[in-house]
């Protein structure tokens, strides 16, 4: 097994793991603490609530098992969507505080012209120079978006990359072993095909 899927009941697992098979990673999509602690890397997408996804985290004791592997053990994690918003501190959408492993919060767009709510469909992303995400990505790149909240307040060091909506926000985070990114790139075609190639380059 090349990559655990964390299953958190909210969005198209499938999707990711063909995305995956198609470089030859071999995954399990699952919910089993014991298939996630021995999983050599993690992903952690989905759609959806905040509050649902974080309550099902800590019901089930995994949020503390995926910080030991991620931050304790620098197993390499990628958030997708809803996986990279519970990366940080917390949600304008709910209540419940996020996993906090990345400084920032996210707050809904407000509608505006020329900006309807949600984001909806391709846009760039500006990355970091330092990004390993983005590492060989052409210049032009575009990504599939969905989504009605948006990161901000994360450090300048830990913004992997940026996308104009309006006005700028963090579309790609990065610290350590832990990555997350806002848009789909399981629906990305040869770009979203790009971040996947580079995660699963990635060593502890």
């Amino acid at each position: 097994m090349d990559a655990a899927i964390v299953n958190l009941g909210l969005g198209n697992l499938g999707s990711v793991q063909a995305a995956l098979w198609r470089h030859h990673a071999q995954s399990t999509i699952t919910f089993d603490p014991k298939v996630i602690a021995q999983a050599p890397r993690l992903l952690l997408p989905g759609v959806g609530s905040f509050d649902a996804a974080m309550d099902r985290l800590r019901a089930s004791g995994l949020d503390e098992l995926l910080r030991q592997r991620a931050l304790g053990d620098g197993v390499p994690l990628l958030g997708i969507c809803l996986g990279m918003q519970l990366l940080l501190e917390r949600s304008d959408e709910g209540h419940l505080p996020g996993l906090a492993w990345i400084s920032g919060r996210l707050d809904r767009f407000q509608p505006q012209a020329g900006r309807p709510v949600p984001h909806m469909g391709w846009n760039t992303v500006t990355p970091s120079p330092s990004s390993r995400l983005f590492t060989g990505m052409r210049a032009d790149a575009r990504y599939y978006f969905v989504h009605s909240f948006r990161a901000t307040g994360v450090p300048d060091g830990d913004v992997a990359g940026s996308t104009w909506y309006g006005d700028n926000f963090a579309s790609a985070v990065e610290k350590g072993s832990v990555a997350g990114v806002q848009f789909h790139p399981e629906k990305s075609h040869q770009d979203g095909a790009q971040i996947f190639r580079n995660f699963l380059e990635w060593r502890r």
